[in-house]
């Protein structure tokens, strides 16, 4: 099949949950399809992973979007205009005439679109539109702002209204949409009834999964959250865990560590002064590092309370062997099972119970760890899950 895929990002290196996501899928689908790849960029140094994508795709276009996604230019416009500010910062007039001449140009089987607000780029076409929606944008940013001071929430919430009903629209505009869990199928199937969406979960990246699961050391343990601190739901995360669980275990468990790492976490976190913690700034293709900090942790802890979509980093944990506690809203989406292959917590002393049960129960510890990874060798595998988004694909096809 030729399929068209369109991201609104570039997918390398795979650190973040859409790159990862975008990467895996090009790496199966490429082994029996044709794939012409269109992706914007912010930077152009984002331009020397061409090399990396080429081996799975016939051809690459990068497309320039806002390098500065908050100019005067894109707020004016979002205020001014019934555009929402997701759509705005995202507008590439590159993407937009290169979509019209390849359209015009070449036949393609399937448009596959990543996320609704790439879309508005496309003309008006006859192919068969498949929509994958990463998570529900609206609800994201109603979360945030939801955390905002009361005199700037009206300017948001009218954004708020305008995202909605251009992600409605779009869902109806796409020959079918495609969700990452049952959680978002039904959000989608509630506010839109017409719209039957199928499910193609996320899944765990190859570099993460390990072949066995080593002995570890529970008397000195490691205590893992790893993320893209770009992303509200991260920082949120993280300011819990520093401000209401970390100095709470110092005073319970004082030989426990902790360690925040990811992109941009000093700049997001800054410098805290805690003989218990360490933060580690990963640069966005240091994927090794990233295999590393989680294969060297003990526990992975996910204080999040964020909605929608499913928590790669919960995925990788898995499959690196670390168990994982997490609150209810971080593994939304995920068919796990609490005490059985996760660790449920919604409060920070039951986190702090939570890490003392696991870490003084080595039968529990191996009990939830074995089950997570064959959990993710047997459901969240990108194999799987490209050959099931391949078979929609031949229904959708003429």
């Amino acid at each position: 099949m030729k399929i068209l895929m369109l991201t609104p990002y570039v997918p390398y290196p795979p650190s973040s949950g859409g790159q990862v996501r975008t990467y895996n899928l090009l790496k199966y689908l490429s082994k029996n399809n044709k794939i012409t790849l269109v992706c914007l960029y912010k930077s152009p140094e984002e331009k020397q992973y061409l090399d990396k994508l080429k081996p799975y795709c016939r051809s690459v276009y990068f497309c320039q979007r806002s390098p500065n996604p908050w100019s005067l230019e894109n707020i004016f416009k979002s205020i001014f205009t019934l555009k929402p500010f997701l759509i705005v910062r995202n507008y590439s007039q590159e993407a937009e005439s290169i979509l019209k001449n390849l359209l015009e140009k070449e036949k393609f089987d399937i448009i596959h679109a990543e996320t609704f607000y790439i879309m508005p780029h496309l003309p008006k076409t006859d192919i068969p539109i498949f929509l994958l929606e990463q998570t529900i944008e609206y609800q994201v940013y109603q979360h945030f702002v939801n955390s905002l001071p009361f005199f700037v929430k009206p300017f948001f919430s009218l954004d708020i209204l305008k995202l909605k009903i251009w992600e409605k629209d779009y869902w109806k505009k796409a020959y079918l949409v495609g969700a990452v869990s049952n959680t978002d199928k039904q959000i989608i199937n509630n506010l839109e009834k017409g719209i039957k969406p199928v499910i193609i979960p996320n899944g765990a990246g190859e570099d993460m999964i390990v072949d066995s699961l080593k002995p570890k050391n529970l008397d000195e343990p490691i205590v893992l959250f790893q993320g893209n601190f770009y992303w509200l739901q991260n920082t949120e995360a993280v300011n819990y865990l520093i401000k209401r669980i970390i100095p709470l275990a110092k005073k319970i468990l004082p030989n426990v560590k902790f360690v925040i790492a990811g992109q941009n976490a000093a700049k997001k976190i800054g410098q805290i002064k805690e003989t218990n913690l360490e933060i580690i700034d990963i640069a966005p293709d240091q994927n090794q590092e990233v295999r590393k900090i989680y294969q060297q942790a003990t526990l992975f802890i996910a204080p999040i309370f964020g909605p929608g979509g499913t928590r790669l980093k919960i995925l990788a944990a898995m499959a690196a062997g670390i168990p994982v506690i997490s609150t209810k809203t971080g593994v939304t989406g995920l068919t796990v099972k609490n005490n059985h292959n996760v660790i449920i917590a919604n409060n920070p002393k039951k986190f702090i119970k939570s890490i003392e049960m696991v870490i003084k129960n080595k039968r529990l510890y191996e009990k939830i760890r074995t089950n997570a990874h064959e959990l993710i060798k047997k459901q969240y595998n990108w194999e799987i899950i490209a050959k099931k988004l391949e078979a929609i694909y031949k229904t959708l096809a003429p």
